[in-house]
């Protein structure tokens, strides 16, 4: 019950430090330089635009209530409280921070700054397993569906109209490109605080060594192997084909040491998206 607590407690902290961060970009860097940022966000920052007395937290807010109200029941109840919190807090410090002077800078390096910011703002977010709310939980619902689309690029993708549009409110050109270079960083920021860098690379090894090679592995790299059934197509004959997980930086002592056990093995390597489990990151269950 403690530990719960205790989780449940650092999750808000986070929480609230990540839509902090979301807040600060939009003030500092993104609405002063005419940069929309994508989703309800983006769409309260063109509503400013024509009606500066009203805040773009409190049309945020505002916007973000049927949307919680129709996926109340669809995600679970822990991933909407937090989420509530987090829109709760992005919205009432992004009119907070609105008289904090803005960073005096070239668009196209706001749009660098403040994407990148504000997809700092939104991993911490995430990570909770929380959301600010918008295109933030239209991507969460998309990947109930389709879980193997990262956060980041279903954002990108959801966002494009809200680009469009700024285009034509500001009657720019550049105010888009700079949207798409903010949105893009801040969605590969976003995914650089889910799943980290590149997570390690997938290994085949198919030689007629595949006990002395997996033996080297287990001794000199502290990886475990496993043995698939395969065929050659040619002979017909059964052949074990070793399967193995390193990183990235464990890839040249890898070819070495199979170099060194069988000249003539034939090796696959392949990029992995994530490589969770013993050795590499812990196993998280996505809300």
């Amino acid at each position: 019950m403690k530990q719960t607590l205790r989780t449940t407690i650092w999750q808000a902290l986070f929480t609230l430090i990540g839509s902090f961060f979301y807040a600060l970009s939009v003030n500092l860097f993104l609405e002063p330089n005419h940069i929309v940022t994508g989703g309800l966000t983006g769409v309260a920052i063109l509503i400013h635009h024509y009606l500066p007395r009203v805040g773009i937290g409190l049309m945020f807010i505002l916007m973000n209530v049927p949307l919680f109200v129709v996926s109340w029941r669809v995600v679970g109840r822990r991933f909407m409280l937090l989420s509530l919190l987090g829109m709760g807090a992005a919205a009432v410090f992004i009119d907070l921070t609105s008289w904090v002077r803005p960073v005096e800078t070239e668009p196209l390096m706001a749009a660098m700054a403040g994407g990148l910011m504000m997809g700092a703002g939104l991993g911490l977010v995430f990570r909770q397993g929380a959301s600010t709310g918008g295109s933030d939980v239209v991507a969460r619902l998309i990947r109930r569906r389709r879980p193997y689309l990262r956060m980041g690029v279903i954002i990108l993708m959801v966002d494009a109209v809200v680009i469009a549009a700024s285009m034509l409110v500001f009657r720019s050109i550049n105010a888009g490109l700079h949207a798409i270079l903010a949105i893009y960083l801040s969605s590969r920021a976003v995914d650089l605080l889910l799943y980290g860098t590149d997570a390690g690379r997938v290994v085949y090894i198919i030689s007629d060594k595949n006990d002395e090679i997996a033996e080297a592995v287990r001794q000199t790299l502290q990886r475990g192997v496993t043995y698939l059934s395969g065929e050659g197509s040619y002979t017909g004959r059964p052949r074990k084909v070793i399967l193995c997980a390193v990183k990235r930086q464990q890839v040249p002592t890898l070819k070495k040491l199979v170099k060194e056990v069988d000249p003539q093995a034939f090796i696959i390597l392949t990029a992995a998206h994530e490589v969770l489990g013993e050795g590499f990151d812990e196993l998280r269950i996505e809300s």
